[in-house]
């Protein structure tokens, strides 16, 4: 099948490093391994993060626009050529489609929506537009794909039958994700030796991973409470690497002044195979995830057999399995990060058990196998139900 994709919040070429960009690629991969001809529809970004009306306002008149180019463009391609399907990746209030409903109405194709989130709070207000618009694309869609089972309950009563909400765990390729992180099952002593030189860590203390961008909102939240956990035991041995960037990378670096600055290593931004290793290698994961969706970065880390400490956010608990691959707390709060983080420095026995169910529970549930699957699935009931 002929299927165009479409990623409103960040497309899959963005510059810019993220989950989100991530998660769009890999779901043009789970469609072309399923058989299907994946046609990247338009790079349009709908995202407008401060409700700016008269730019909201812009933004939904350039994808209207856009719209209506993109049918006439298929309308004067050969049928045999033109999408059989359209497929968008997270759509919601602050980063709607304005594109994919329009172009599929105008071609009776279907229409697939992944990870799309509802939130009641914002049927007024800057965002009322992008709202409405979210709204009316679920419930014109033939198949709606949740990531985040904190999503499920804005989006099931927007549902005329609940069978169109198709649940899909999130996902990577773990073969390919393994060999990048260099990992058999455990660490690999040359590769942490490798690292250790490489970024001037301590070879011997408890290496503490952590991974996202440096920007306002949930992001600086959450380094806000590593940095006051880790404060708690700066008594203990560990080292922190911190990978990532961007525009409140100062005032981080700032939250761990308090520490040596042997014990805290800023790497900036990494690419997908400078930072594999790092997980293969490091001891923990920790990561707060105040207002985090679920986070790829925590998942990534499973993959390589790395125990996660986690805030206990959205859809966070959908990917790790608290006790089993990791611990999760309350979210935001510092002191229980701390203490949870104590137990398992205390603990390698127990970081040892939790690697290794981390290592099988990605295998099997978040493979990029396990997703292909789905998508057939929902993109054969996304064409039933527009034969019916």
């Amino acid at each position: 099948m002929r299927v165009a994709f479409y990623a409103p919040m960040k497309p899959p070429g963005h510059p810019v490093p993220s989950g989100d960009r991530k998660l769009a690629r890999l779901f043009m991969a789970a469609l072309a391994r399923g058989g299907h001809e994946v046609d990247l529809a338009c790079r349009f970004r709908s995202w407008e993060g401060i409700g700016d009306g008269a730019r909201i306002r812009r933004l939904q008149a350039l994808g209207e626009g856009l719209a209506r180019r993109l049918i006439r463009r298929y309308r004067a391609t050969e049928a045999a050529a033109r999408p059989e399907a359209w497929f968008t990746y997270h759509a919601y209030h602050k980063a709607p489609d304005w594109v994919g409903p329009v172009v599929s109405d105008a071609l009776s194709i279907p229409y697939l929506l992944a990870e799309a989130s509802v939130s009641r709070t914002q049927a007024e207000g800057p965002w009322a537009n992008g709202y409405h618009s979210t709204v009316n694309a679920v419930r014109r869609a033939g198949a709606v794909i949740g990531l985040n089972s904190a999503d499920a309950p804005g989006v099931l009563p927007l549902l005329a039958d609940p069978d169109r909400m198709i649940a899909l765990k999130p996902f990577l390729d773990v073969k390919a994700f393994r060999r990048s992180a260099g990992v058999t099952g455990a660490a690999n002593g040359s590769l942490r030796d490798g690292l250790a030189a490489r970024y001037h860590l301590d070879r011997q203390a408890p290496w503490l991973l952590a991974v996202a961008m440096m920007r306002d909102g949930g992001k600086l939240a959450s380094y806000a409470v590593l940095a006051e956990a880790l404060a708690r035991l700066r008594h203990r041995p560990w080292q922190l690497i911190v990978v990532g960037d961007g525009r409140n990378r100062q005032e981080i670096e700032w939250m761990f002044a308090w520490a040596d600055a042997e014990r805290v290593r800023f790497t900036g931004l990494l690419g997908a195979k400078e930072l594999a290793p790092l997980d293969g290698a490091s001891d923990l994961f920790v990561w707060p995830a105040v207002h985090e969706s679920f986070g790829m970065a925590i998942l990534e880390a499973q993959a390589a057999g790395l125990p996660v400490v986690a805030g206990d956010s959205h859809g966070v608990g959908d990917i790790v399995r608290d006790g089993e691959t990791g611990l999760l707390v309350p979210e935001g709060d510092a002191p229980a990060f701390a203490a949870a983080l104590s137990g398992l420095l205390d603990d390698p026995a127990r970081r040892a058990a939790m690697a290794r169910n981390a290592l099988s529970s990605v295998s099997d549930n978040h493979d990029i196998s396990r997703a292909i699957g789905t998508l057939n699935a929902a993109l054969a009931i996304a064409c039933e139900r527009l034969r019916t």
